[in-house]
């Protein structure tokens, strides 16, 4: 899975956030209340990631509603499992990435691998 670009994360952390359907219009304006982007650019940039399979759309009146396919989570995990298989070693890279986890996270991992049946 290739990493979002730049304005491709900034509208699907809109999305992300919102958790709701939205405008081009809605993300324009709150992109542009840190840097300033085109109408023009976003609409491209969001028929992308609909072509991609990121987002769905539906029309509403003459604006097209955009949703993600996925959520952020997801997209980490896919993001995490790619970094795992450019390592010619996979439970070493894995054991490198655990070494660096708080124990905040490592107490989530141990219940996640509960949840999932995949510890005893």
């Amino acid at each position: 899975m290739r990493r979002l670009g730049e304005l491709e994360a900034e509208i699907m952390d809109c999305l992300w956030r919102w958790n709701r359907p939205a405008t081009v219009r809605e993300v324009v304006d709150n992109i542009n209340e840190r840097r300033p982007v085109a109408y023009t650019t976003v609409m491209t940039v969001a028929t992308i990631l609909f072509n991609k399979g990121w987002l769905l759309r539906g029309k509403q009146g003459r604006a097209w509603l955009y949703s993600p396919v996925r959520s952020r989570e997801a997209y980490s995990a896919a993001l995490m499992e790619d970094a795992l298989g450019a390592s010619e070693d996979r439970p070493v890279a894995l054991a490198h990435f655990v070494e660096r986890m708080s124990e905040e996270e490592v107490a989530a991992l141990r219940k996640a691998l509960r949840t999932n049946g995949r510890q005893t």
